[in-house]
């Protein structure tokens, strides 16, 4: 899969393919749909797939930090997209230049001389160039004129309601990790290299995995249980916070996994971070002893998650009671990973009713 940076970087190898335009935050099952469209027509057309997407999102560009968070950085996306079929991403940088160009200089430019584009994959509500004035009846009327195709996406639905990014951040703000992975064919997952910080965990007895957070709303806040996948595939349950530390203060917001029965180094290796249950929001301790014996206690409730869980699907292992896998990324399977519908307090006073 080659990822291209810009309008500047096509070459005249790049003509000649077929086309799809989106934000596709989180690539979940939505725009797999969109990808398995895009790689039909791709091979009827013996054409590379190719899927164009913008730096920052527009929304991000206009709303700033009023725009929703991200469920997936630039180069996860590009990961994602080149999993689930794309064989190309262009990616535009989203500045004054390009909100400026007309939407008919945007055909021109992007899909013409730059992608030769012989047929385009967009929503029938797609809006693009300048004041959001071109749309699919013109994107038709053009291709007609130049030789082109045009189709609009299908919308896919589970349980009766479309699929889409904000109802997945929605579940996800929610603490509902079962159905957000219902919705994305796989575990929702942070992901990063872990770097040095301030170390506080371990003058408190509880080292921490550090991994960048790219500037932003964040789309989750708190503690919660989570499954950490390391370099060399182990996976390691623990506790993971996100968030601006308030009892010890911090100058940016930080994502830090606490590994259970862990004491190797990690400092430069890539995890995979799945956040499984909510255990509760930030919090302001009024000490840093009271601050240690809180995270005590979600470390003793995210084990016992851990551990009722595990027995739970070894028993269902046992019985052949396996999830149904159609649809679901393979290289994370959903089985393994026992994901909350609800935050834990909410689980137990439901079960104590």
């Amino acid at each position: 899969m080659e990822l291209i940076r810009g309008l500047h970087n096509l070459r005249p190898r790049h003509r000649g393919s077929v086309v799809t335009i989106g934000n596709f935050d989180g690539v979940h099952l939505g725009h797999q749909a969109i990808l398995d469209q895009l790689k039909s027509h791709a091979r009827q057309h013996d054409l590379p797939a190719v899927v164009v997407v913008f730096e920052p999102q527009p929304r991000e560009y206009f709303a700033g930090d009023q725009a929703p968070p991200r469920l997936t950085r630039l180069s996860d996306k590009v990961r994602l997209l080149g999993r689930y079929g794309a064989d190309r991403v262009l990616c535009l940088p989203f500045n004054r230049r390009l909100r400026e160009l007309s939407a008919h200089e945007f055909v021109d430019r992007v899909l013409i001389q730059g992608l030769g584009v012989r047929h385009l994959v967009v929503g029938d509500d797609f809006r693009f160039g300048c004041d959001r004035a071109g749309d699919f009846d013109l994107l038709r009327t053009v291709g007609e004129q130049v030789g082109f195709s045009v189709e609009h996406t299908r919308t896919f639905q589970i349980g009766g309601e479309r699929v889409s990014s904000t109802r997945v951040r929605t579940l996800l703000a929610s603490g509902n990790f079962e159905q957000a992975e219902q919705l994305l064919g796989r575990p929702f997952s942070l992901e990063g290299r872990v770097v040095k910080d301030r170390q506080l965990g371990r003058t408190i007895g509880v080292p921490t995995a550090n991994l960048p957070l790219v500037p932003g709303p964040l789309v989750l806040r708190g503690v919660l249980a989570a499954m950490t996948r390391l370099e060399d595939g182990r996976e390691v349950p623990g506790v993971l916070n996100i968030g601006w530390r308030p009892t010890v203060g911090a100058d940016r917001p930080v994502l830090e996994v606490h590994l259970f029965d862990f004491d190797e180094s990690l400092y430069g290796q890539r995890l995979v971070v799945m956040p499984c249950a909510r255990l509760r929001g930030e919090e302001t301790f009024a000490s840093i002893d009271e601050l240690k014996r809180r995270i005590h206690l979600d470390i003793d409730q995210a084990r016992d998650y851990f551990q009722q869980h595990a027995f739970q699907q070894h028993a269902a292992d046992a019985a052949g009671a396996l999830p149904d896998a159609e649809g679901v990324d393979a290289s994370l399977p959903s089985c393994r990973y026992p994901m909350a519908s609800a935050p834990l307090a909410a689980e137990r006073s439901k079960h104590e009713q």
